[in-house]
This record gives C-alpha cells, sequence and structure tokens, in this order.
C-alpha cells in the first residue's frame, strides 16, 4: 500500500506533472517526473492512471495494485521534492509483476536523466 502522504490527490498536481514534467515511455507505462512548486514535508507524491483502454474494472484494480507496490518499493529512490504520475498502457493489463518492474525501473531512470539535463541546463 502506497502511504497517504505520498498519494498525488489534487488535480492540479496531476496537470503539473503531465504538462512540464520529464516523460519516458515504456511498452507498459509511461512515467511523467516533476519537481513539485510546492514540497512538503513528507517527501516524493505519486499518482497513477489506469484507463478503461487498459481493460475491465478487474484487470485495472490488479494493475493499480501492482504499479502502487511497485512505486512504493522506489518510494527511497525518488527526490524528496518529486511529482510522478505513472500512466498504466493497455499491454500493462497482461504484463507480467518483473516486466512492470522492469519497465518502471528504465523509465524512472531515463526521466530522471531528463529532468536533471534540464535543470542543469536553466
Amino acid at each position: 500500500m502506497l502511504p497517504a502522504a505520498h498519494r498525488m490527490r489534487r488535480a492540479a498536481d496531476f496537470e503539473q506533472a503531465v504538462r512540464r514534467g520529464a516523460r519516458s515511455g515504456r511498452d507498459t507505462l509511461v512515467v511523467h517526473l516533476t519537481t513539485k512548486t510546492d514540497p512538503g514535508p513528507d517527501g516524493p507524491v505519486v499518482g497513477l492512471v489506469v484507463s478503461k483502454a487498459v481493460g475491465t474494472a478487474v484487470r485495472r484494480n490488479l494493475v493499480k495494485r501492482r504499479l502502487r507496490e511497485l512505486v512504493r518499493a522506489r518510494l527511497d529512490s525518488l527526490p524528496a521534492d518529486a511529482g510522478l504520475v505513472v500512466r498504466a498502457l493497455p499491454p500493462a493489463a497482461t504484463a507480467e509483476y518483473v516486466r512492470l518492474g522492469a519497465d518502471l525501473d528504465s523509465a524512472l531512470a531515463s526521466a530522471t536523466r531528463r529532468l536533471t539535463s534540464r535543470t542543469s541546463q536553466a
């Protein structure tokens, strides 16, 4: 379970991450990583987007549970001021847990590189 302090709740936070964040996609998911404008003391916040395109309600909930657990295990590796949105793509419905984890790690690494290169250029 993702701790409540690390859950993204406001639509404005989702919008900021998706529009201004560094994006990186893989076969099963896309991540949007940004730095929060108002970082709280609790650390990074994470939001999940799993649309109906992923599958039935049962399949979507399974994908959400898997992604929540994968992200929870990686919270310590995220910067304290990070805002992260993970959007599941339709292939996530049939992907194995290990594959989701590998895609998440790869996409996070790529988005982190892009975000740091943006901030170093500014």
